[in-house]
């Protein structure tokens, strides 16, 4: 045995071991096929070793030569093989090579389910993990339903590492098992609350990716998760809540309202643009959600849009994509916000990045009013000139006529402009988008009426002008036109004012080189152009003119006649026939243009994009059957099918004809040279001769001459619509006028009018059109059946993941348990009523009753825990600034920290307590099963009050002492007034900042309370040794910083100014001015407003929250100074007291017990600070230390103020 270890330790020394086979392939770039081929063989020589090293070895190998492409689906067998290797290293390298190469069709894979199971259970932790990551990767249905049971058990393990791994895998494990869900979700649920930071975070994105498809059956974690909102510190935590409630906000509009406050607050304060950006997502939705239901949101809409304009206007290209794309999702409920920044979206068509660019292109649609459509079309047609490239040019012209055509052109007011900027762009060089432009002078044409004359005209323009349009070779695209040009002239002849020289110019021969589907349409309108001619001629009894035309007629159509498209061919064969039939009644002086223009009666209309799907289908018909009877297989597949034609089978018999000799090939030749040179279809070579050919230089000697096109080429006789644009500025300057005068001779009648009316500004209501037009609607088929839905994916593997969660759990959904194992899974706090094991009973009719008492407490749960809900959606919003108040409502078991068993009990206990108080006819008829329930109270209960455990969760607050029966919270507001006037109000709020140790940021509301329009608006400080305000560079200390927005009458909107403070431990007051300029009907003025700057020593505090432990270490430390106040004449509750305390000066709840709580704060500096508030019958003492004496007494004193007012 000895020898032969050595003996495999010798032949491993000779193997070639991974870095071997990578340095071999590098060396064979010649042959790296072949070297390749060789080193599978070798390797599949080691895998059929003994020594589980040189299989892992041979493994590593070939997951190296996966990776490079090669199939290695043979070796499933030996990875399995390796997997299942004791040492560490080696199941890695199996794991490894499973994870790359295992799918669902690999047949081996059954064979792991036991293999993973062991891996699953074994001490080692590294040896669990790599099971599990391994496992993420290849999980089948099969696999995960084996497995979800250990996987759920795995939940609960003592390392966080594993808890982890086995989290996150569920996600996983869900999609492949649906049905282990709802009873993994009580355990998913409760590592939300996990200590470790690591767990927590995967169980959010487990339940937000899950949460993501379905939000609706995740609304009842909304309070567990707005308490991690506003507890977290980890960004992309918060990231992944913020999308969640960004979910739940449309299937649950009172819970933006909760939302807004904190939202707004984080973007006040955040410094990453990632959460700042979903931020601003999830307000916008909660917006959306809210629409009407919120009346004071327009603030919080100005704030978003002011903070992407920051990202637009940032010089990194990724912000500014995201900034555009954001305010794209504003621009669909609030247009006019973003209306407003319509210069900036403008500057971002010069940017150098494409997308950037068509991400602008994407806002403008959104940003087009009647008001201003001309002069962002005419800021477009610029772009198009100067556009590189034809992928941005061809984006470009989607856009405009997109931007043009939107909402059946509801924003356009003058329908020859728009004509005219069609026709423009139909000069465009090598555009793609020809049929576009076409389609859209069709459309125009046939739904707006009054338009066709005008549209008439331009298009005959165009078919006079086809020779420009056509002449390029790169312009095939743009010919297009020519097509909806030829059919709006024949369809509404009638308008043409020349309608002779339009026929010729359609029956020119430089036609036949268009392609073939628009010589049909040129065909099919000649005819209607020539009916609509000979019905006027015989009316004017002109016969010699009508002769004259079916003359022409009968002189061009053959040039169709000889066309290589069928379809051409056929048209112009039928209309040529027509149109001699025509020409032998007319010698006979017989009136034909009366059935000529039969042939074209009839208006033809719109048909709507889906009216083909709304056609009923008529009784009897039978869709899916045979039209005619398939061939049976009896049939012999060799049988020639029968002759189509006459002469086919003669064709097919002839005998194969002998090769000509080469004079016979000459003399053809000469011949085919003959008919050719006689052919006037036929395009000849040069008069030159052969050799001077042969000599002349080749293409690349011809000079190339460049032609300056700045000046766009022009079609004679087409207006440009930059005179049209001067027209409808002139045409609105009379209207204004003309509404003027009205306005003024009422205001003669009714004397005096209001202050604002003075200030009225042009709506689009307001902007009547040139014309007045009818728009012709769609038609739709008789009988229509009602737009059928689009069918949803069959293979979302989503679909089967909607489930209802609160539901309680059918025995039949509990998962399946391995009978051999002997070690039973840790259960949830909901299974544990149910055992899973069957125990044998004597009496099955009292299990029933008793499974049955159960049920009924469940759905009374439920109930509960809907009740919950919305007693937390219905209560005032808490502010975000104290998160450890923000989640006072009952049914958030939040503040108890003792450890899981020892908490069980006491909640079920307390649920029981509760549900019998609800129900009376439980309190009525007791029964043996509660009498047994209340001989188990008693353990718990003294528990309880052995140990109340202090809670390690700073931001919990205090909850469970909250009564059902206390008055809800008033509303609560950190702006305080700042001054005011007739003109303008201001309030403002003080922010600090951790992550900043010597500045803070003043919030200041701006609000219009007059007529007037105020800009120019300046603000400044003066700034004393210690507070300083942040001024732009190069700036005095005397200079004033601009606020960066403009106030229309009765509009609010927010700035920020920076503060640096050098020491925080004594309030300050600065004194402040706001200039501005007020300017109304009479004129401008400039005004300013005084103010005093109040920054309370509060306002340097930071709500921070703290563990007890943590809290209990720093009073010990003895490095803090104490001080403390006693207010008298308190009437209030305690727990709206203590609300007051945490919101105004920015506390958190450590611990709460009765009427007395422990509270903490730290200044932006560092400084700890500890309270201890009690409250008497009548009266309220606060204890307090602090890192800083003078501090401390300061904040006491702004705190007894407070108290004051209670």
């Amino acid at each position: 045995m000895a020898l032969k270890m050595v003996k495999g330790s010798i032949d491993r020394m000779f193997d070639k071991n991974l870095q071997d086979l990578v340095r071999g392939i590098r060396n064979h770039k010649e042959d790296e096929a072949k070297y390749i081929s060789q080193c599978i063989d070798e390797i599949k020589q080691e895998l059929k070793q003994d020594n589980i090293a040189v299989k892992a070895n041979a493994v590593c190998k070939l997951t190296y030569l996966q990776m490079l492409g090669y199939d290695i689906s043979w070796a499933a067998f030996n990875i399995i093989e390796v997997m299942s290797a004791s040492k560490f290293t080696f199941k890695r390298i199996g794991y490894l090579a499973a994870s790359q190469c295992f799918h669902e069709g690999t047949d081996v894979i059954m064979l792991t389910t036991n293999q993973i199971r062991k891996d699953l259970s074994s001490p080692s932790q590294y040896d669990t993990g790599v099971a599990l990551t391994g496992l993420s990767c290849f999980v089948t249905p099969d696999l995960a339903r084996d497995l979800a049971n250990d996987i759920m058990t795995l939940m609960s393990h003592t390392k966080p590492y594993i808890r982890k791994k086995a989290v996150l895998i569920m996600y996983k494990v869900f999609l492949k098992y649906p049905e282990s869900l709802r009873p993994a979700f009580p355990r998913l649920k409760e590592k939300l609350e996990d200590p470790d930071p690591g767990v927590q975070s995967a169980a959010v994105n487990v339940i937000c990716e899950l949460a993501r498809r379905n939000p609706k059956n995740y609304l009842s974690l909304a309070p567990l998760f707005f308490k991690l909102m506003t507890s977290s510190t980890n960004n992309w935590v918060l990231i992944k809540i913020i999308k969640l409630f960004g979910a739940l906000t449309p299937l649950e509009p009172r819970l933006g309202k909760k939302l807004i406050e904190p939202l707004t607050n984080l973007i006040h304060s955040t410094s990453a643009m990632s959460l700042l950006y979903e931020c601003v997502n999830t307000v916008i939705a909660v917006l959306i959600s809210l629409s009407s239901g919120m009346p004071n949101h327009s603030a919080s809409i100005q704030l978003c849009v002011q903070k992407l304009r920051i990202l637009i206007e940032d010089s990194d290209q990724n912000l500014k994509y995201l900034g555009l794309l954001a305010m794209s999702k504003i621009l669909r409920t609030h247009p006019k916000s973003v209306q407003a920044h319509k210069d900036l979206v403008l500057q971002c068509l010069d940017d150098k990045d494409e997308s950037i660019r068509l991400r602008a292109l994407d806002l403008l649609y959104g940003m087009v009013s009647k008001k201003n459509l001309m002069e962002i079309v005419k800021k477009l047609m610029t772009h198009v000139d100067k556009a590189e490239g034809t992928t941005y040019r061809d984006e470009l012209l989607t856009k405009i006529i997109d931007i043009c055509s939107q909402s059946n052109y509801q924003h356009i007011t003058n329908f020859e402009w728009y004509i005219s900027i069609l026709v423009e762009l139909t000069r465009l060089e090598g555009t793609r988008h020809g049929h576009l432009i076409a389609a859209q002078m069709l459309d125009v044409a046939i739904r707006v009426k009054a338009i066709r004359r005008f549209a008439v005209s331009q298009m005959s323009v165009l078919l006079d002008s086809a020779h420009l349009v056509a002449s390029s070779t790169q312009r095939n695209g743009i010919c297009e036109v020519l097509y909806a040009a030829a059919w709006i002239c024949g369809e509404f002849s009638e308008h043409l004012q020349e309608p002779q020289q339009t026929l010729e110019a359609m029956l020119r021969p430089k036609v036949t080189t268009l392609p073939g589907h628009i010589q049909a349409v040129y065909v099919q309108n000649v005819v209607k152009l020539y009916a609509s001619m000979l019905q006027q001629m015989e009316q004017d009894s002109d016969v010699e003119a009508a002769q004259e035309l079916t003359r022409l007629m009968v002189e061009r159509l053959p040039q169709f006649v000889q066309s290589a498209d069928l379809e051409v061919q056929e048209r112009a064969s039928c209309i040529l026939q027509l149109v001699k039939h025509i020409q032998k009644l007319q010698a006979k002086d017989v009136p034909v243009a009366e059935e000529v223009t039969a042939l074209f009666a009839g208006e033809l209309n719109p048909v709507a994009p889906k009216a083909q799907k709304k056609v009923p289908v008529p009784e009897g018909l039978d869709l899916d059957a045979w039209i005619n009877e398939p061939p049976s297989d009896s049939e012999s597949e060799d049988e020639m099918p029968k002759a189509i034609f006459h002469d086919e089978e003669q064709r097919h018999a002839k005998q194969r004809l002998p090769e000509a000799d080469e004079e016979e090939l000459a003399r053809r030749r000469e011949a085919r040279k003959q008919e050719q040179a006689n052919n006037p279809f036929y395009i000849k070579s040069s008069p030159s001769p052969q050799k001077r050919y042969q000599d002349a230089p080749g293409v690349e000697h011809i000079p190339v001459v460049q032609i300056d096109l700045s000046v766009p080429l022009k079609v004679p006789g087409l207006p440009t619509s930059e005179q049209y644009v001067k027209l409808e500025e002139e045409r609105r300057h009379q209207q204004r006028l003309e509404k003027e005068r009205r306005r003024k001779r009422r205001k003669e009648k009714k004397g005096k009018s209001r202050r604002h009316s003075s200030l009225h500004t042009e709506s689009d209501e307001d902007i009547a059109p040139a014309q007045q037009v009818d728009i012709v609607t769609e038609e739709m088929p008789e009988n229509a059946l009602p737009s059928d839905e689009d069918d949803k994916d069959p293979n979302d593997p989503y679909r089967a993941l909607d489930i209802d969660l609160d539901k309680p759990l059918a025995d039949s959904e509990k998962l399946p348990i391995q009978k051999h194992r002997s070690a039973e899974p840790s259960k949830s706090p909901e299974k544990e009523d149910m055992p899973v094991f069957e125990k044998k009973s004597k009496k099955p009719r009292k299990k029933e009753k008793k499974h049955r008492e159960k049920d009924r407490e469940r759905k009374k749960e439920k109930e509960r825990k809907s009740e919950d809900l919305d007693f937390w959606l219905s209560t005032t919003p808490p502010p975000a600034a104290a998160p450890s108040l923000s989640m006072e409502e009952p049914g958030l078991n939040t503040v108890v920290s003792a450890p899981a068993e020892e908490r069980k009990e006491p909640k079920r206990q307390e649920q029981d307590d509760e549900e019998e108080e609800r129900d009376p006819e439980k309190l009525q008829k007791p029964s043996k099963h509660k009498k047994k329930h209340k001989k188990k109270e008693e353990r718990p209960k003294e528990k309880k009050s052995k140990k109340l455990p202090p809670t390690c969760d700073g931001a919990a607050g205090p909850v469970e002492n909250g009564a059902f029966d206390e008055e809800p919270l008033p509303p609560m507001s950190n702006y305080c007034l700042l001054a005011e006037n007739s003109y303008v109000k201001m309030t403002y709020d003080v922010q600090g900042s951790l992550q900043k140790h010597s500045q803070v940021t003043v919030s200041i509301v701006l609000e219009n309370q007059g007529s007037s329009f105020l800009k120019s608006m300046e603000l400044n400080v003066l700034d004393s040794l210690n507070t300083k305000l942040a001024r732009p560079e190069g700036s005095s200390v005397h200079d004033g910083v601009p606020v960066p927005f403009q106030l229309p009458p009765g509009i609010s909107n927010e700035a920020q100014f920076v503060f640096t403070i050098q020491s925080i431990v004594m309030s300050q007051k600065l004194k402040g001015t706001l200039s501005f300029i007020a300017k109304n009907e009479e004129g401008s003025t400039h005004e300013k407003l005084d103010f005093k700057l109040h920054f309370s020593c509060t306002s340097y505090l930071i709500t921070t929250p703290c563990y007890s432990d943590a809290f209990a270490k720093l009073l010990e430390s003895g490095d803090l100074s104490m001080s403390s106040i006693k207010v008298d004449g308190i009437s209030m509750s305690f727990q709206n007291l203590l609300a007051k305390i945490c919101f105004h000066h920015h506390f958190s709840v450590v611990e709460r017990v009765d009427s007395c709580a422990s509270l903490y704060s730290r200044s932006i500096q560092g400084h700890h600070v500890c309270l201890l508030v009690k409250k008497g019958d009548k009266s309220v003492s606060v204890d307090g230390k602090c890192s800083d004496s003078t501090l401390l007494s300061n904040l006491l004193e702004e705190v007894k103020a407070t108290l004051a007012k209670c």
